[in-house]
């Protein structure tokens, strides 16, 4: 994916693949042990179910492995550029979706980071406008992450 997608980055966009999977036992278990297998560690991950396959969302800290490993297997999946951003404390939710209301930009999905180096928490979160919630964000003193904060 083009770093240029998101223009206000400071840094490398983070990258999240969403995975299709079929809904039968022991796919999701497959997927996650074939990515560990190769060294590739899941830092954030959510699942959307549907009848028939599971979309599953995640972070890695080493994309470009992801993708060569995913696509040699077979998997069907997409990229798609988010936005990671590091909180101090639990009240700063409330404050991060105030800041993002306050610029009347729309919220598709976030879930939280497993793991990060470094130990704060922090949100994966898809808007409608990443560069302008980049901006509001880091305006409001938020630190958005970049791929290379998170990757090893």
């Amino acid at each position: 994916m083009p770093k240029s997608v998101v223009e206000g980055f400071e840094s490398d966009p983070v990258i999240q693949y969403s995975v299709f999977i079929e809904n039968k036992v022991g796919r999701l278990n497959d997927c996650t042990r074939l990515l560990a297998r190769n060294n590739i560690h899941i830092l954030a991950l959510t699942i959307l179910d549907t009848t028939d396959s599971s979309i599953v969302r995640m972070v890695v800290d080493d994309p470009d492995n992801a993708n060569s490993v995913l696509n040699l297997q077979g998997y069907s999946f997409n990229e798609r550029v988010i936005l990671v951003v590091e909180l101090d404390s639990v009240i700063d939710v409330p404050r991060l979706l105030s800041s993002i209301l306050s610029a009347e930009i729309n919220v598709d999905y976030m879930y939280p980071l497993i793991a990060r180096p470094g130990g704060k928490s922090a949100l994966a979160i898809h808007l409608e406008d990443m560069d302008l919630a980049a901006d509001v964000l880091r305006h409001q003193n938020f630190k958005v992450l970049g791929q290379g904060e998170l990757s090893r």
